[in-house]
């Protein structure tokens, strides 16, 4: 029961709204990173699967887990932007401009969609294709569209490096912003562990390492 509410505790701190200083407001604490070195040690460590099969449609996503009339998207865009603007008759929920302090960068970012396309995307921490390749393929179609818009697993961020990063891992991309590397990994981490995934081992190798420095070790 203890390591239950520990786990939804971190999970409750990782998605809290990114506002002021991405090192203040977004990091994990050092007793979420050791957490997080914990439940990497008990994730199974194999080579990624064929992406045979894979397609986005796979993970149905932008719907709307909690009900609250809103799709993920918009929900999270709610959450980690400030000066948020709504279209008007969407019942707060269309979001059209506001601002981003990206967690992946530490820049600031105007987010204005009536002066231009959108250069926010919502990132899926762990992204869906490495998902495909770490386990989801065995999922249900409705595990995978839960994983597709849990809060735990996205965030908004600057449009260009969400698609840098594609579909990598810890050992193959990280945040460019390196205050949030850590906070970054114990995120993937806290997914994959949740639905049940796995990790390479050179993305192990990769978390590992990373943790420890944030540590201190």
């Amino acid at each position: 029961m203890k390591r239950a509410r520990a786990s939804l505790l971190i999970t409750a701190l990782l998605i809290q709204p990114i506002q002021s200083d991405a090192a203040d407001t977004a990091t994990a604490s050092k007793s979420q990173y050791e957490s997080a070195l914990k439940a990497l040690n008990k994730l199974p460590v194999k080579g990624r699967a064929a992406k045979t099969g894979y397609t986005r449609e796979k993970f149905s996503h932008w719907k709307d887990p909690d009900k609250n009339g809103c799709d993920a998207r918009n929900d999270t865009l709610k959450r980690d932007l400030t000066k948020v603007v709504f279209k008007a008759d969407t019942n707060n929920c269309k979001v059209i401009a506001g601002t981003l302090l990206d967690p992946y960068s530490n820049k600031i970012i105007a987010f204005d969609l009536s002066k231009s396309s959108s250069n926010i995307d919502i990132d899926h921490v762990v992204a869906l294709s490495n998902a495909w390749q770490t386990g989801a393929f065995a999922l249900t179609d409705t595990q995978r569209s839960n994983f597709a818009n849990d809060p735990l697993n996205l965030l908004a961020v600057d449009f260009k490096l969400n698609r840098q990063k594609g579909d990598g891992d810890a050992a193959t991309w990280l945040p460019p912003y390196k205050s949030y590397r850590c906070t970054y990994v114990t995120r993937q981490v806290s997914v994959k562990a949740k639905y049940k995934l796995w990790v390479t081992s050179a993305e192990k190798t990769a978390i590992v390492k990373l943790l420890n420095t944030c540590l201190g070790k």
